[in-house]
């Protein structure tokens, strides 16, 4: 008795499972991107729809059929956009939002949290009030305003974007340096 290899899938067919796909939701804002199995499941359970416009589009064969993935889908959907709260202002989330830098000397070492305005002078523990400091920053400035220590702060503090403005301002940003290039 023979045994049968299972076929092999040739390189290029295992290539194109490797790409992935712009999800944009039912009024054109870019969502996300996924690879290119979950947009097939959503296209084939028509949760999406191809963009025609999209230049690139990957031919996946199943052994009935072959479809045609575009680089670009819409969700058809009328679900409302999922709701994101703002997360609380703690350790964790400054942290992430600050990208585990000092804010002040760009340190990644011994973190703290720092008060731009003291909360002994009013300061209140909010996005726009706290950042990231390393504990040399942090006791160098104490419990002064920022003007008086002579030091600055890299970026402006400030809450955290929803999940799909941030990708859509990403988006967005790629595409315009690919048309200038």
């Amino acid at each position: 008795m023979q045994v049968q290899q299972p076929v092999q899938a040739q390189p290029s067919q295992i290539a194109v499972l490797q790409n992935s796909v712009v999800v944009f939701s039912k009024n054109y804002l870019p969502l996300a991107r996924i690879n290119i199995k979950r947009a097939i499941a959503l296209l084939v359970t028509g949760q999406a729809e191809s963009l025609d416009s999209s230049t690139k589009h990957w031919p996946i064969r199943s052994p009935s059929q072959v479809y045609y993935v575009s680089e670009h889908i819409r969700l058809t959907g009328s679900n409302p956009e999922r709701l994101w709260k703002v997360p609380p202002v703690n350790r964790r989330e400054v942290l992430r939002r600050d990208n585990h830098t000092c804010q002040y000397c760009g340190s990644t070492k011994h973190l703290t949290l720092d008060h731009v305005i003291p909360r002994s002078k009013g300061g209140t523990h909010t996005w726009d009030n706290v950042v990231t400091a390393c504990t040399t920053c942090n006791g160098k400035k104490g419990d002064r305003w920022l003007q008086d220590t002579g030091m600055t702060l890299k970026a402006k503090p400030k809450a955290p974007m929803h999940p799909a403005v941030a990708f859509a301002e990403m988006f967005w940003a790629q595409q315009d340096e690919s048309v200038k290039t």
